[in-house]
């Protein structure tokens, strides 16, 4: 990763315990990533608590842990060198936390869902990434020319949807769009100025 890293220990902290432990729980130790898993019917009853951080270490295959990490990598590295570490780590918490509940809420009824995976918490620190840095662009093998960063997240967003609505499984692609908007009221409630010089750059 080189330079990547250089004064991010809670993102590197971050990254390689969401590909180890996801890792270990694919090949490994299936029982665990049950354990791992949130379920919101038992979270609503008040049980299994621990879930709710728990469920966003681990992934549901190999395919969503390479587009999680992928996503980390580029944005949260960066994030953290801006923020500084104490404001990522909120930022990322909080949109781990928020995304969670929205599933609860959602999904408190149905004993049979569960869900896992960073892509709440990931999807805070790209939309908060967005606001600060709206020109920002970035290259995606295999393409060959560079994609606004503005762009990229909003066909995440759109790629969430999609998913939520034509995907099953453990995967939740719901909380992309709940930690999307808890990014943003990261920046609102922390940063309100950085509104005003969003939108003095278009």
């Amino acid at each position: 990763m080189g330079s990547s890293v250089l004064g991010t220990p809670v993102a590197s902290v971050i990254f390689v315990v969401i590909i180890g432990l996801s890792l270990v729980c694919l090949y490994q130790a299936r029982p665990l990533l049950a354990r791992l898993v949130m379920r919101p019917y038992a979270v609503a009853r008040g049980q299994m608590l621990d879930t709710v951080i728990t469920s966003g270490f681990v992934h549901g295959d190999l395919s969503h842990l390479i587009f999680n990490a992928f996503t980390f990598f580029f944005f949260a590295f960066p994030m953290e060198r801006f923020l500084g570490s104490t404001r990522f780590l909120v930022l990322y918490i909080s949109g781990l936390v928020l995304s969670s509940l929205c599933s609860v809420v959602k999904h408190r009824d149905n004993p049979q869902y569960a869900t896992l995976g960073a892509s709440g918490a990931i999807s805070a620190v790209l939309f908060a990434y967005v606001i600060y840095f709206p020109g920002s662009k970035l290259i995606i093998f295999p393409l060959p020319i560079p994609i606004p960063a503005i762009l990229f997240a909003v066909v995440y967003v759109a790629y969430s949807w999609w998913a939520g609505k034509n995907q099953q499984g453990h995967i939740n692609h719901d909380a992309h769009l709940c930690g999307a908007l808890s990014g943003l009221l990261f920046v609102l409630l922390s940063d309100p100025g950085a509104y005003l010089a969003f939108t003095d750059k278009f």
